[in-house]
């Protein structure tokens, strides 16, 4: 079945903020998996703040997972789906277990900065298509990813 999406918006534009959301939720849904991979995996002093802060940070993630891809829904678009299609798209390696806790959180740090550029692109294509909903989404997810990275900074003692 086929049914007419009528949004104001026309299929390219959603197909193009949809394009830009779908790089957002891969390089969320990366950025999870790493951050809970630390999070059973760093070691040493400052295990017991360093293991709660990346709860706090992995599970804030796994939540707005699902609101992104809703959201490429919405646009009429299919979400994304399996690790090899997600590895595709997103710029996010893969964590090492074996760094050392500050390391863990300087490249923690860094990823949050990378979903911040991917989500400001999405930002910038929904604002261009006047598509408010993903303009609003987009702008929660930058004020997260914001705050996770400065967290993260902090506990490294840097401003």
């Amino acid at each position: 079945m086929t049914a007419t999406i009528d949004t104001g918006l026309t299929k390219g534009e959603r197909s193009g903020v949809a394009q830009e959301l779908t790089k957002v939720l891969a390089d969320s849904y990366a950025l999870y998996l790493k951050t809970h991979g630390y999070h059973w995996n760093v070691r040493g002093p400052e295990f017991f703040s360093y293991h709660n802060l990346l709860e706090l940070q992995y599970r804030e993630i796994w939540a707005a997972l699902d609101d992104i891809a809703e959201r490429i829904r919405a646009l009429g678009e299919l979400a994304p789906q399996g690790y090899a299609t997600f590895a595709n798209l997103t710029s996010i390696k893969d964590g090492d277990p074996e760094k050392d806790a500050p390391e863990m959180l300087k490249e923690l740090m860094r990823d949050h900065e990378t979903v911040i550029g991917t989500a400001r692109a999405a930002l910038d294509a929904a604002d261009e298509a006047g598509d408010e909903a993903s303009v609003d989404l987009m702008t929660q997810r930058l004020a997260a990813h914001e705050k996770a990275a400065w967290m993260l900074r902090s506990s490294l003692g840097a401003r």
